[in-house]
């Protein structure tokens, strides 16, 4: 039994400041956690990118429906706020895209690696969470997708909603080819099979542009190829893949909210 049955479920909300050497900045994250007292289980962690989008998301009240309907294990959501930089610290770490966007995603890594984690485990005095996802929308999922990969030892599930997988090392102009997009090279080229599992949505309607004129928008194109990156490795669906397409889903919180349930319970559900 996770919650005491006579206690509605409320969602405790606290901003945390982080003062970052790494990025040389101050984080501000919001934390989520059931409210003391309620919870007689292990928590779960989630880490959250493009946490200022919170309110938008609905998340709190997502959360609070969930619990009510006791669907979910208890969860610890961190969601870190974006900074002014977020177009050079989110990415794909160690590899820009052909504007030289994302030169800081391997500073970013750090941080949330080095800064992040130990803050969280220290300010909830949990060093083990029973699980932990990271969870990202559009630049955020491809962030998300990159720092999981490459640290499976610290994550087990990835979230990318709408996620930026078209990030390309080569100008579409100047003889771009599939192979130029970062994160599937990544993933391709990586010699071993990192223990994670993935959530992955798109809208039908995330944006209008359509490379090669298959009449499939890139959006969905580019994280059916990621999908595919990922069976090549050996992943199986649905054991390890989830896929959700939101027909006439936009690229916004709106439909990132709508979806956010699904991710929940697939991440988190009892």
């Amino acid at each position: 039994m996770y919650y005491s049955t006579d206690t509605e479920m409320k969602i405790a909300e606290q901003e945390l400041t982080i003062a970052s050497k790494i990025l040389e900045r101050e984080v501000t994250c919001t934390l989520l956690t059931p409210e003391e007292g309620t919870v007689a289980e292990p928590l779960n962690l989630l880490l959250l990118n493009d946490g200022q989008e919170l309110e938008n998301l609905n998340l709190i009240e997502t959360l609070e429906y969930l619990y009510e309907r006791n669907c979910l294990k208890p969860i610890a959501v961190v969601a870190i706020h974006a900074g002014e930089e977020r177009i050079q610290e989110y990415g794909v770490a160690g590899k820009p895209d052909f504007k030289k966007r994302g030169a800081k995603a391997g500073l970013y890594t750090q941080f949330v690696i080095t800064e992040l984690l130990p803050f969280i485990k220290e300010h909830t005095g949990i060093e083990d969470f029973a699980s932990t996802a990271f969870a990202g929308f559009s630049l955020g999922g491809l962030t998300a997708m990159d720092i999981a990969w490459n640290n499976p030892q610290l994550f087990d599930k990835v979230g990318a909603f709408s996620a930026s997988f078209w990030w390309r090392s080569k100008d579409l102009t100047k003889g771009y080819t599939n192979d130029d997009r970062i994160m599937h090279s990544v993933i391709k080229n990586t010699s071993d099979k990192p223990k994670l599992k993935f959530w992955l949505q798109t809208g039908t309607k995330d944006e209008t542009a359509d490379r090669n004129n298959n009449g499939i928008i890139d959006s969905i194109d580019d994280t059916i190829d990621i999908i595919k990156e990922l069976l090549a490795k050996g992943y199986e669906r649905p054991a390890d893949i989830q896929y959700m397409e939101v027909v006439g889903g936009t690229h916004d919180p709106e439909t990132w909210a709508k979806a956010m349930p699904k991710f929940l319970n697939w991440a988190f559900g009892k």
